[in-house]
C-alpha cells in the first residue's frame, strides 16, 4: 500500500498546507488515532482522498498522519482535528473546519467507539453504561447529523456516511450489554439515515467488523470469555482488509450503496456462536 513515509510535518505539529486537486474528494474519519480508523485513513489517502482525522488526542492523530504520509502541495491533504465526539461543540467545530478548508464533504466514516469495561451485567455502573452510550451512540449520531447537514447544504448536494457497526450488532458476547446495545442501535441509525438521506443524495451504509487486529481486540488473542463459559483464543484479521472494504463502499457512485457489509476473521466464533 503506497504511502509517503518521508514527508515530514511542520515543527509546530500542524499539517503542511496542501492545495486540493479540483476533483479531490474529502473524507472525515473519526477514531482516526489508532486501529481501524488509522487503517482506513491510510487506505483513503492511498486512493487520493483528502482525509480529516478526528480523535480525542492530538498526539495520536499526528502519529496517524505521519504513518499515512503527510502530503505536499501536489497530493491529498491530511488534516488532524482533535475532537471529542461526545461534545456537540467539538463536533460542530470539526465539520466547520472541513467546510472552511475544503468547501464540501463527500464521506464520513463514523468509526469512533469503545468497548467499555467488561463485567457481569449486575455490576455495571451507570457511569460505565453512559460512557459507552455517549461514544458509540450519541457520538455517532452527532457526527452523522453534522455530516448530513453539510451534505444536504453543499453544491453539488449529497455524500456518503459509513457507520462502523460490529458483529455485536447481530449477536452479543458475554458481559457486553452496553457495547451490544449501542451497536444494535447503530443499525437503527444507519437505516434512518439511509431513509432520510434519499431526497438529498446522501447514502448511508454500515460495516460490521469481527476481530480486526487492533488495540481494542487484544483480548481475543490472549483468551476471551465464550458463551459456554470457557475462555478461548480467537483468530483475528488484518485491519487493512477492513480498510479495503470501506474504500470500496466509499468509491461507489451515490446511485449505488452497500447497505450492510460483514468483514470478519474467517474462523472466528460468529456463525454458530454459543
Amino acid at each position: 500500500m503506497a504511502q509517503n513515509e518521508s514527508a515530514a510535518h511542520a515543527t509546530d505539529g500542524t499539517d503542511r498546507e496542501a492545495t486540493a486537486p479540483a476533483d479531490g474528494k474529502v473524507a472525515v474519519v473519526t477514531g482516526a488515532g489508532s486501529g481501524i480508523g488509522r487503517a482506513v485513513a491510510r487506505e483513503l489517502i492511498a486512493a487520493g482522498w483528502h482525509v480529516v482525522l478526528a480523535g480525542r488526542r492530538r498526539e495520536t492523530l499526528d502519529a496517524t498522519a505521519d504513518r499515512v504520509g503527510r502530503v505536499g502541495a501536489e497530493g491529498p491533504a491530511v488534516v488532524p482535528v482533535p475532537t471529542d465526539v461526545t461534545r456537540p461543540e467539538d463536533v460542530d467545530a470539526l465539520f466547520a473546519a472541513v467546510r472552511d478548508r475544503f468547501g464540501r464533504l463527500d464521506l464520513l466514516f463514523n468509526n469512533a467507539g469503545t468497548f467499555g469495561r467488561p463485567g457481569p451485567l449486575e455490576e455495571l455502573s451507570y457511569e460505565d453504561w453512559r460512557a459507552v452510550v455517549d461514544v458509540n451512540l450519541t457520538g455517532a449520531f452527532l457526527c452523522a447529523q453534522a455530516a448530513f447537514r453539510t451534505m444536504k447544504e453543499q453544491d453539488p448536494q449529497g455524500g456518503r456516511i459509513i457507520n462502523n457497526g460490529s458483529i455485536s450488532a447481530h449477536v452479543p458476547r458475554p458481559h457486553s450489554i452496553a457495547y451490544t446495545a449501542t451497536k444494535h442501535a447503530v443499525t437503527g441509525l444507519t437505516k434512518s439515515l439511509s431513509l432520510d438521506g434519499r431526497p438529498y443524495r446522501i447514502a448511508c451504509g454500515q460495516i460490521d467488523i469481527g476481530n480486526a487486529a487492533t488495540e481494542m481486540t487484544g483480548r481475543m488473542q490472549t483468551g476471551i470469555l465464550q458463551a459456554n463459559g470457557q475462555t478461548a483464543v480467537e483468530p483475528v484479521m488484518d485491519a487493512a482488509d477492513v480498510a479495503r472494504t470501506v474504500r470500496h463502499m466509499a468509491s461507489l457512485p451515490l446511485e449505488a450503496n452497500v447497505q450492510f457489509a460483514t468483514v470478519m476473521a474467517t474462523n472466528m466464533p460468529y456463525i454458530g456462536r454459543g
